[in-house]
């Protein structure tokens, strides 16, 4: 299977909807191609079958079998493309640094040079007396020192 033609198919496809982003694309020895996208405003189905088509269609399977699918990003993984940082900032985000460190907080906003800001309350103990009180915490953190990132779905 010749890799460089899917992925310009793939990248053909991809263009006639200026939402849509690759997240991953490979193509194993056994000719099967797995293909994961993103949307700015989510991915409806027509789209992962439109560009499926539009590969399958370009492909010729007297040269090769080949078995083709075409899916979206699943919200169970860690986000990977800072696109995908982007069209999350509102949202709370748990966070798993590559110190270990976990947080979970509202991304407050995101780019590139300055990374991710996450805020969150968390319950301290008081400066004096007993008891605890809460407090609004914030911190940045560069693409770089996030091991994980996945957006917490609240029902």
């Amino acid at each position: 299977m010749d890799k460089d033609k899917v992925k310009y198919l793939l990248t053909e496809a991809l263009g006639r909807n200026e939402e849509l982003f690759l997240v991953s694309f490979d193509i194993s020895t056994a000719n099967q191609i797995f293909v994961v996208i993103d949307g700015d405003n989510g991915v409806p189905v027509s789209e992962c079958i439109r560009i499926s088509r539009s590969i399958e269609q370009n492909l010729d399977r007297e040269e090769g079998d080949f078995s083709l699918e075409v899916a979206t990003f699943d919200v169970a993984h860690s986000l990977i493309l800072p696109r995908q940082y982007e069209k999350n900032v509102g949202r709370k985000l748990k966070i798993k640094t590559i110190e270990n460190e976990k947080f979970e907080g509202d991304l407050i906003s995101f780019s590139e040079e300055d990374g991710v800001l996450l805020k969150w309350k968390e319950r301290v103990p008081k400066t004096l007396g007993k008891g605890k009180v809460t407090v609004e915490k914030e911190q940045a953190f560069s693409l770089d020192s996030i091991k994980e990132a996945k957006v917490v779905i609240i029902f």
